[in-house]
């Protein structure tokens, strides 16, 4: 029995009927949560099972698509964001969206996430990791990186610059690391391997950004250094020109 005060549990069928239970309630209804949660959709025999949107009132996040025994699975869009109260004052910061398949409550088989900085992943993933094929592209500076994802990171694949210019090979911490292949627009290739080294910063530099919510790509936290298998000295310079 909820306490004087406290958020009692309501449903509201699409008769209108209130109840203080969903047991037994069969097709589309309205329940408010004790913890100020919302679902407004369809429920079998008590249950979320169908298409319905549950709103989150803790952090403001939002769910609309599938259910199945009350939880996100098949095709669904979730929009993530973070409450903010200042002095009784109620915003939100808006952290993401992704769209794409579910299954009991995680991100799971082929979906596109969108992150607020405008970087975008589109592939698949595994119980709320990136895994296996995927695309993640940069909107401030047009870069790709296109390959195999483990656990939330491109282990093998490319890096892809807007001229055409591009790497193959293996990644570590989502950039370059070891063996790989630099491919030129005029046909020219150029064989070698990265290695990454720990970015010594300034005095008057932060430190490196942590990966940000859901797993956008942050700023490097190596500085990446190039070792040409070739005497191509001009090539090798080029490479180590580009924007790293």
């Amino acid at each position: 029995m909820a306490e004087e005060g406290e958020k009692k549990y309501k449903l509201i069928t699409e008769n209108r009927e209130t109840k203080d239970t969903s047991r037994g309630c069969t097709g589309k209804a309205t329940a408010f949560y004790t913890n100020g949660d919302k679902y407004e959709g369809d429920f079998l025999d008590g249950i979320r099972q169908g298409r319905g949107i549950y709103r989150y009132d803790v952090n403001g996040n939002n769910y609309e698509g599938d259910w199945v025994e009350n939880a996100k699975h098949g095709i669904g869009k979730m929009i993530y964001r973070k409450k903010n109260d200042d002095d009784g004052k109620i915003t939100f910061t808006e952290l993401g969206e992704y769209h794409g398949y579910w299954e009991n409550n995680r991100r799971h088989g082929e979906g596109v996430f969108t992150y607020p900085n405008g970087d975008i992943y589109s592939g698949w993933w595994r119980f709320g990791d990136k895994e296996g094929k995927g695309t993640y592209i940069f909107k401030e500076t047009g870069m790709k990186m296109h390959g195999d994802w483990e656990k939330g990171e491109i282990k093998r694949g490319c890096w892809i610059y807007p001229n055409g210019l591009y790497f193959e090979g293996e990644f570590k911490n989502n950039k370059p690391e070891g063996k790989g292949v630099w491919y030129f627009k005029n046909g020219n290739k150029l064989h070698g391997h990265y290695e990454q080294k720990p970015k010594e910063l300034g005095e008057d530099e932060d430190p490196p950004e942590e990966d940000g919510e859901d797993g956008a790509v942050a700023k490097p936290k190596f500085d990446l250094v190039w070792h040409t298998e070739a005497k191509i000295a001009e090539a090798a310079a080029n490479v180590n020109s580009v924007e790293q």
